[in-house]
């Protein structure tokens, strides 16, 4: 799993590209990235299955804040990124959110 930013120079946003490995995916037919940023909609961005096995996606984020999300594989199986900026804790007890930072 990884996350990759580009900064807008004309505007406060950044694309930022969530990806998820052939190996983190597993054997999911399908994957949705749910933050924040969507409202934890479960179906509003979904990722596109990549050739190689891998998942990703390339939201427009306002800057000067983090992001809460997650990963859900096959709308059952919650996953983290492993190369999130930061973590932070759910209201879900016993788990953690993953962060993406844009300054």
């Amino acid at each position: 799993m990884s996350l990759k930013k580009r900064y807008l120079k004309t505007k406060p946003v950044c694309k930022v590209t969530f990806r998820v490995s052939k190996q983190a995916a597993k054997s999911a037919q399908r994957i949705n990235v749910v933050g924040d940023f969507n409202n934890w909609s479960i179906t509003e961005t979904p990722m596109k299955p990549l050739k190689s096995g891998e998942f990703s996606v390339t939201v427009d984020l306002k800057t000067s804040r983090g992001y809460e999300f997650r990963y859900i594989l096959d709308g059952t199986q919650w996953e983290n990124d492993w190369e999130a900026d930061r973590y932070v804790p759910s209201s879900f007890a016993g788990c953690e959110n993953s962060v993406v930072d844009v300054d």
